[in-house]
């Protein structure tokens, strides 16, 4: 895996992807939880929504907004598993593993903290 400011970039010099940016309202959310809240939000959601091998709803799955996490998972390309496999060549039809895990959650939590 790459390591993350690598990946950030690669993902900046997407049109797609740096079109996403947090809001002010995103912000004040961040500062009122706490950035270790934020980070646990991030786990609670891909552990249900990314993780296991197979999603009903994949590519569907992610909300645009309504969460810091939910942006920066847009952003970040780790939104679905068909954005896992592209951008980081990690296989569909299996659950991630703790290491792939952590890997996301830190480029998430990395792109959070730029956008602050």
């Amino acid at each position: 895996m790459k390591n993350i400011d690598e990946m950030l970039y690669s993902l900046s010099k997407s049109k797609f992807r740096n079109s996403f940016h947090l809001k002010e309202k995103d912000k004040e959310y961040i500062i009122q939880k706490g950035i270790d809240k934020i980070e646990s939000h991030a786990y609670d959601f891909l552990r249900k929504r990314l993780a296991p091998a197979y999603i009903p709803n994949d590519g569907k799955q992610t909300p645009m907004r309504g969460h810091p996490v939910f942006v920066a998972e847009h952003a970040t390309a780790t939104c679905c598993r068909n954005c896992l496999f592209k951008w980081y060549h990690i296989p569909k039809g299996r659950d991630l593993t703790k290491e792939e895990l952590d890997y996301i959650v830190r480029i998430i939590m990395a792109w959070i903290e730029k956008e602050m």
